[in-house]
């Protein structure tokens, strides 16, 4: 490694935007705002890796495709904040943050029920279910809260149909969404 994070005023020395708190295994990130003297606040984090995610998030939003990021091969499976307000952008962030958490457990987890297992194995009864390669998307993606929503989303009413139509013609054609909402 380039030096302890002591050395250098508690900056890691990989990863850009991430420095440890004074006397605590904490990793703080946060962010300047191009062109202003403003810092964005992204929070505290158990690791760096965490919180190197959460600035390559801010850094995405407020630099786009010119900002430096710790992990560039990660780009498509960051969240993406709702507005450019430092409320969405944190948020955003500490999503990112959790979901880096939340899949390290669970690899944690699955390595944890892989030596289990192969002691199970020396019994003779081995399980295919909790080799290495196990990772509980369930947590990862937060599922519930995702089939919620498709299902929200499939519960909406069609839209109504116009009270006076000037494209209505004699035969009731009114264009190509009549046939979609009008399927016998």
């Amino acid at each position: 490694m380039l030096g302890t994070s002591k050395d250098n005023g508690g900056r890691h020395p990989l990863y850009k935007g991430v420095r440890q708190r004074k006397n605590s295994n904490k990793w703080v990130s946060e962010i300047r705002e191009p062109r202003k003297p403003n810092r964005i606040w992204l929070g505290t984090f158990s690791t760096p890796e965490m919180a190197a995610i959460a600035y390559d998030v801010a850094a995405l939003a407020l630099k786009g495709s010119q900002a430096e990021l710790n992990f560039p091969n990660s780009v498509s499976s960051l969240p993406a904040p709702t507005s450019m307000s430092p409320g969405d952008i944190q948020a955003a962030a500490a999503s990112a943050a959790a979901a880096f958490g939340a899949a390290r457990d669970a690899i944690v987890m699955a390595n944890n029920n892989s030596e289990t297992s192969g002691v199970a194995c020396m019994n003779g009864s081995y399980d295919d279910t909790n080799m290495n390669g196990f990772m509980d998307e369930d947590l990862v993606f937060d599922m519930p809260n995702v089939l919620m929503n498709m299902a929200e989303g499939m519960l909406l009413s069609p839209p109504r149909p116009p009270a006076f139509d000037a494209a209505y013609d004699a035969d009731g054609f009114t264009g190509a969404d009549d046939y979609l909402w009008n399927f016998p």
